[in-house]
């Protein structure tokens, strides 16, 4: 069964969990193929009905000590833009899309998104475009990020953000 896998990490994104868990969304990610939805929602007040779709299995949790597994076992990750999430999915080789929280103020995810989907490793949004890219997107055009590498990662987070050594 074709999972998706969707974080927002240690805060509260309830705009991106309230989008992907959408009747819309929903019959886009059937459409696509998919039929697990786990939703991992943190300290977010939006718990989705499971009773919404018949049609998706649904897993719905605010925290784990790693996300490692649900990463793993996924086919597709939808994450908040955080470095931490960023990284982790994208060491797990899955096909990985952003969406930016536009609420957050000096918003250096935004930045890190912008270079990382440049650069070809991953998709970024707004929950305002999540459904328009995830009907267009093609998956296989990305590009793997170097495994076992997370100073790679940290250099480049350092100049996303203009920490410059």
């Amino acid at each position: 069964m074709k999972s998706v896998f969707v974080t927002v990490g240690t805060t509260s994104f309830d705009e991106l969990i309230t989008c992907v868990s959408s009747r819309a969304a929903l019959q886009i990610l059937r459409r696509l193929g998919y039929r697990k939805l786990v939703l991992q929602i943190g300290k977010g007040t939006v718990v989705p009905d499971s009773f919404a779709s018949t049609s998706f299995s649904f897993i719905v949790y605010r925290f784990k000590n790693s996300l490692k597994e649900d990463m793993k076992r996924s086919d597709l990750i939808i994450s908040h833009a955080g470095a931490g999430s960023c990284l982790e999915a994208l060491e797990e080789g899955k096909p990985l899309v952003v969406v930016v929280n536009e609420k957050l103020m000096d918003n250096h995810q935004l930045e890190l998104a912008r270079q990382l989907h440049k650069e070809g490793h991953l998709f970024y949004c707004t929950c305002s475009t999540l459904l328009e890219l995830l009907q267009s997107v093609d998956f296989s055009s990305l590009k793997p990020f170097p495994p076992g590498q997370p100073e790679i990662f940290s250099d480049f987070l350092d100049k996303v953000v203009r920490f410059k050594k």
